[in-house]
């Protein structure tokens, strides 16, 4: 990213928090530095209930749901822009849906023409073509949720297959510039389809596909067992066929699905990095569990981001990760056993 930066004021605070970061990490300090990659939700607004979707279940049935003041979110680039490598406006929402995706967009490149754009969608809201044609010029990585092909799909999101899939091919055809993914979350329900996901890649000319195995963090009432299906032969063989074709096709990337063996809160990045914050101003621990009613850090919009991000209740959060005791907060997920 250096080599894309501008030598300019913004360029000499680019380096100074690099190596600020390299320094408190060496001094193993709960502070942490500007974000080089954030993700920031522009909205919790979704025209789908998908099946694994945190939205459907007790949490998220409780949340607020809004989009992000275009004013407070240009005050939030304005406070990280020279630091920041990558940016992802993507969230618990459909990030198409957002009324000011197209400014955004274009006031994030007009600060600083490197940082890295990354939105994720499920390419079927209404009038999908007329909201994605502007801000293809502007944005680097489209990730399209694609959780299966044909029946199952669509048996897991509710929509017709065959609409989403021309969707993408729009997408695909005016973005000359962007680079696509697809994204699998594995599920007992599609598990056996990840091959097929693969082929329907290479169908659709995508060379980056990623699978992760589904998160029941925001399930507090699923039992913990969930997961052995992840460690069933069942399971490992499917992923085993699918490491078989992948090194058949040396020209695609295909990531995941493996589930973390004896994972600890150390494994988590979250504390640490990519810092997510809520639509409506609040730093919450992590993109699995976006519920600021459940837990948060501080709001941004009262306190300014790296106030909130080095405030008390983060560092006393980081500081129990030091220790490898993951709070009651991370129950469920794949990396505790509370």
């Amino acid at each position: 990213m250096i080599v894309n930066t501008r030598l300019n004021s913004d360029f000499v605070l680019y380096i100074k928090n690099h190596i600020r970061k390299f320094l408190l990490k060496r001094s193993k300090s709960v502070e942490i530095t500007f974000p080089t990659n954030a993700m920031i939700e522009l909205g919790n607004v979704c025209n789908l209930r998908c099946r694994m979707c945190p939205r459907v279940y007790e949490y998220g049935k409780e949340m607020d749901v809004g989009f992000m003041p275009l004013e407070n979110a240009k005050r939030i680039i304005d406070e990280i822009y020279p630091y920041l490598d990558s940016i992802g406006l993507t969230g618990l929402g459909e990030t198409t849906l957002y009324p000011h995706l197209p400014e955004i967009v274009k006031y994030i490149k007009s600060k600083k023409k490197s940082i890295i754009i990354t939105i994720s969608t499920n390419a079927h809201i209404k009038e999908y073509k007329e909201k994605i044609a502007p801000v293809l010029d502007y944005i680097d990585n489209i990730q399209f949720s694609v959780d299966g092909v044909d029946n199952v799909f669509e048996s897991i999101r509710g929509v017709p297959f065959s609409e989403v899939t021309d969707s993408i091919k729009f997408t695909i055809q005016r973005g000359k510039n962007v680079t696509f993914m697809l994204n699998c979350v594995v599920m007992p329900e599609n598990y056996h389809q990840m091959q097929d996901v693969v082929e329907y890649a290479r169908h659709l000319k995508i060379d980056y596909v990623n699978f992760n195995c589904v998160s029941i963090a925001s399930r507090p009432g699923e039992p913990r067992e969930y997961y052995k299906f992840f460690q069933s032969d069942e399971y490992l063989n499917a992923v085993q066929e699918l490491r078989i074709l992948a090194q058949k096709y040396h020209s695609m990337e295909i990531t995941g699905p493996s589930y973390p063996q004896n994972g600890t809160f150390q494994d988590c990045i979250y504390p640490w990095e990519y810092p997510y914050i809520s639509w409506d101003g609040f730093y919450v621990p992590c993109c699995g569990k976006p519920f600021p009613k459940l837990l948060n850090f501080g709001n941004v919009f009262e306190e300014g981001v790296m106030a909130v991000l080095n405030g008390e209740k983060a560092q006393s959060f980081r500081k129990l990760w030091q220790k490898n005791e993951p709070p009651i907060f991370c129950h469920n997920c794949q990396l505790t056993s509370l």
